[in-house]
C-alpha cells in the first residue's frame, strides 16, 4: 500500500501554529477554515514550513480554535507515529465539535501539513515518495443556480471559459423548465454531477428525497453521474436498473473503507474528500482498495480557502486526474464571476515542493 511508501518518512516539529482564513463564497455563505503551519528545520539548515487545512464547516469551532490552541505536538516522529500522537490528544479542547466527522477535518490538516513538512525536510515531493507522476487535472465547477434557479451563473461562467463542464444541485425546485434550460444553456452532456444531497442530516444543505426530481434528472441526464441519492421505499426502485447503478457515486457517508463496504452496493463511482478520513493511511487504504476493484473516483472540494486547496488537486493529479472532478480553483467559488478564470485541465506545476499544488499556496 502506498501509505507504507511515507509511513517512516521522519517528521522534527519545532513549532505549531494556526491562522483563521475567512472569504465570502459564491453559494452566498462566509467560509472560515483554519490552516495550520508545522515548522522544522531543513535539509539546508533553514526553517522548514509544512501547511494543512482545517476545513470544519461550524465558525465558532474555528473561532475557539483561535482562542485556545492546540495541545503541544512538537517533537520528533515519523508520519505515523505522528498520527498516533494525533490519536491521543483532544483536537478540539474548547469543547465537542457540533458534527462528529469534523475531528477528522481537523485531523486531516495536521497530518496534510505533517506530510508536507517531512517530505520538505527529507528534500522530496509527494510524487516522488508515493512513485507516481503528478498529470494534468480535469475539473469541473461546482456551483448552485439560486432560489428559484436560473442558469444566469452559468451562462457566466461559459463565456469566460467556453466547453466548462459542471457539477450542480439538484432541489425541488428543478422543474422541467429549469431541465430545459439547462440543456439549452450548456448541453446535457456539460453536467458530469448531479448532487442530489441525500445523505446528509443536520446541515444546512440537506436536501430531502423526492421521486419525482429524481425521476426527471435521471431521465434528462442519462449519462451524467448521480451523487447521494437517499434511498426510501419510494426512490429505491428508481435504482434497480444496473445501469443507473453503475452512474451513481458517494460522498457524505464516505469516511473510510468500512464505509465504501458498507454501501447498499458495490459501488461504480466514489467522490473523494481526504478531510472525511482524518488520517493518511485511512485515506490511501481506500484509494488502494478502489483500485483493485476498478471504482472510479473524482476528488471533492469544500470551499477550501488555502493550501487544503492545492492538496486536492494534488491528489486528484496522483490518482484520478481523468475524472470529473471537483476541484476547480478558488476563483471559481468567488460570489462575482471574473476574466482570467484558469481552464481544465490544470497543468502540474513545473517544479513541484512537499505536498503542494504550487509553491504559492495562495496561487491554487
Amino acid at each position: 500500500m502506498d501509505y507504507e511508501r511515507i509511513a517512516d518518512l521522519s517528521l522534527s516539529i519545532d513549532d505549531v501554529s494556526s491562522e483563521r482564513l475567512e472569504r465570502e463564497t459564491s453559494s452566498e455563505f462566509t467560509r472560515v477554515t483554519t490552516e495550520f503551519a508545522l515548522s522544522g528545520v531543513g535539509p539546508d539548515g533553514e526553517t522548514a514550513v509544512g501547511r494543512g487545512e482545517d476545513v470544519t464547516y461550524e465558525t465558532a469551532d474555528h473561532d475557539a480554535l483561535a482562542e485556545s490552541g492546540l495541545p503541544d505536538s512538537t517533537g520528533e516522529y515519523t508520519i505515523d507515529s505522528f498520527s498516533s500522537h494525533l490519536e491521543s490528544v483532544d483536537l478540539f479542547p474548547a469543547g465537542a465539535p457540533d458534527r462528529e466527522v469534523f475531528r477528522n477535518y481537523r485531523r486531516w490538516g495536521l497530518e496534510s501539513a505533517a506530510l508536507d513538512l517531512a517530505l520538505r525536510q527529507a528534500g522530496t515531493t509527494v510524487a516522488s515518495a508515493l512513485d507516481r507522476s503528478l498529470e494534468p487535472v480535469r475539473f469541473v465547477a461546482s456551483t448552485r443556480l439560486g432560489d428559484p434557479p436560473t442558469t444566469d451563473r452559468l451562462e457566466r461562467l461559459r463565456e469566460r471559459v467556453p466547453g466548462l463542464e459542471f457539477k450542480l444541485d439538484p432541489t425541488p425546485a428543478w422543474d422541467d423548465g429549469v431541465v430545459t434550460a439547462l440543456d439549452e444553456t450548456v448541453g446535457a452532456d456539460a453536467i458530469r454531477i448531479l448532487d442530489l444531497k441525500g445523505q446528509y442530516e443536520g446541515t444546512e444543505v440537506d436536501t430531502p428525497a423526492d421521486p419525482e426530481l429524481y425521476r426527471r434528472v435521471l431521465e434528462a441526464f442519462p449519462e451524467t453521474v448521480i451523487e447521494d441519492p437517499a434511498l426510501t421505499d419510494e426512490t429505491e426502485p428508481l435504482f434497480d436498473d444496473p445501469a443507473v447503478r453503475a452512474r451513481t457515486s458517494w460522498d457524505a457517508p464516505i469516511d473510510g473503507l468500512e464505509d465504501v463496504e458498507a454501501l447498499p452496493w458495490e459501488p461504480d463511482w466514489l467522490n473523494i474528500k481526504p478531510s472525511r478520513f482524518g488520517s493518511l493511511e485511512s485515506l490511501l487504504e481506500t484509494l488502494a482498495h478502489c483500485d483493485e476493484r476498478g471504482i472510479r473516483l473524482y476528488g471533492g472540494g469544500q470551499f477550501e480557502l488555502g493550501v487544503g486547496r492545492g492538496h486536492i488537486q494534488t491528489l486528484a493529479s496522483l490518482y484520478y486526474p481523468d475524472g470529473p472532478n471537483d476541484v476547480a480553483p478558488r476563483a471559481y467559488n468567488d460570489s462575482a464571476v471574473g476574466d482570467g478564470l484558469p481552464t481544465s485541465p490544470l497543468v502540474p506545476p513545473l517544479e513541484p515542493s512537499g505536498f503542494r499544488w504550487t509553491t504559492d499556496a495562495d496561487a491554487a
